[in-house]
C-alpha cells in the first residue's frame, strides 16, 4: 500500500535497541521531574537560568524556569515520538525503493529515535545540575558539558549517515 509520497505504508515493530533507548530515555526524563517535584519546597527562589560555553551559570532566574526544560523534553518527545510512526514521510534519497524500504524506514526510526533519547536525557542532566547548584550541591557543568553533548548528538547522526549509504 502507497501513500501520497508514492512510498509504501509499513508496519515495522519496535526494535529491542529503541526499547532500549526508549526506556532509559524516558526514566532520565520522568525522573528529573520526579526529582524537581520533591526538591521544589526547598529550592531557593533563584536558581541557574543559563549557562555559558564554559558551563557556568551565566544568568539565574526564577525556579519557575526549571519546569521550562521538562516542557521543551515533552514537546520534543510528542514530536518525535509522532514522527516516528510514520517513517515513510522522512527524507530519503531517490534510491528509495519497494525492495529496501524496510531498512531505510527501520534505520531512519532508529537514528530518530536515539535523537530523541539523548536529548530527554541531556535535558535531565541539564535540569539536575541547576537543581544541585541552586541547592548548592555542585559547581556547574565545567567546560566538558557542551562537547560532550554535541558528541553525543554529532555521533549517531554521522554513524546513521554511513549506515543509510550502505543501503542499497
Amino acid at each position: 500500500m502507497s501513500n501520497d509520497w508514492g512510498r509504501p505504508k509499513l508496519n515495522i515493530p519496535k526494535s529491542k535497541s529503541e526499547w532500549v533507548w526508549d526506556i532509559i530515555g524516558y526514566l532520565c526524563y520522568v525522573g528529573s521531574i520526579i526529582l524537581l517535584i520533591i526538591m521544589w519546597s526547598v529550592l531557593p527562589d533563584e536558581v541557574p537560568g543559563h549557562y555559558n560555553a564554559a558551563g557556568e551559570v551565566d544568568r539565574w532566574g526564577s525556579k519557575w524556569e526549571l519546569f521550562i526544560l521538562p516542557f521543551i523534553g515533552a514537546l520534543i518527545l510528542i514530536f518525535m515520538t509522532v514522527l516516528e510512526k510514520f517513517p515513510e514521510v522522512h527524507n530519503y534519497p531517490k534510491r528509495l525503493n519497494e525492495s529496501n524500504a524496510e531498512q531505510f524506514y527501520l534505520h531512519s526510526r532508529k537514528l530518530l529515535n536515539q535523537i530523541k533519547n539523548i536529548c530527554l536525557i541531556l535535558f535531565s542532566l541539564i535540569e539536575l545540575e541547576s537543581i544541585s547548584i541552586a541547592l548548592g550541591w555542585g559547581g556547574g557543568f565545567g567546560i566538558w558539558f557542551l562537547p560532550i553533548a554535541i558528541i553525543a548528538t554529532g555521533i549517531p547522526i554521522v554513524l546513521g549517515m554511513l549506515k543509510q549509504r550502505r543501503i542499497r
